[in-house]
């Protein structure tokens, strides 16, 4: 029990929405858009799909988000995407999220692939000492 003046407010009681739990996916694309789009279940490694597909890996800098395409041009527009919706089930996210990307105009995957060529630049010539600001 708490104590407090008679004229006090009411307080008022949050309510507890459940969340639907992360999802993780793999995305690989390029100019032309995307080329794989698959939701993967709990515990399976990135490094298999791209070991099955034979697929070149590119050496990026861990801590450097800046110069991972998906973290600097995908995932941001994405969240504000979906910001504000409720989903009832992970399938309905999925579907959300791959419905989004299917109607993205292809200039918009080219301006990510082309600003990541510039931002390569920076960082080879910087040493690796490069921070998109």
């Amino acid at each position: 029990m708490t104590w407090k003046h008679p004229s006090s407010p009411v307080t008022k009681k949050f309510k507890v929405q459940r969340s639907t739990a992360k999802v993780m996916a793999i995305m690989f694309w390029d100019a032309k858009g995307v080329i794989l789009l698959d939701i993967l279940p709990q515990a399976n490694l990135t490094q298999q799909w791209l070991q099955r597909y034979g697929w070149e890996i590119l050496p990026h800098s861990a801590q450097n988000p800046d110069l991972v395409p998906s973290d600097f041009h995908l995932f941001g527009p994405l969240k504000c995407h979906l910001g504000g919706m409720a989903f009832e089930t992970e399938s309905d996210l999925v579907g959300e999220s791959k419905n989004w990307f299917a109607h993205l105009d292809l200039d918009f995957f080219r301006v990510g692939i082309y600003s990541l060529l510039s931002r390569w630049k920076k960082f080879t010539n910087l040493h690796g000492n490069y921070d998109e600001k």
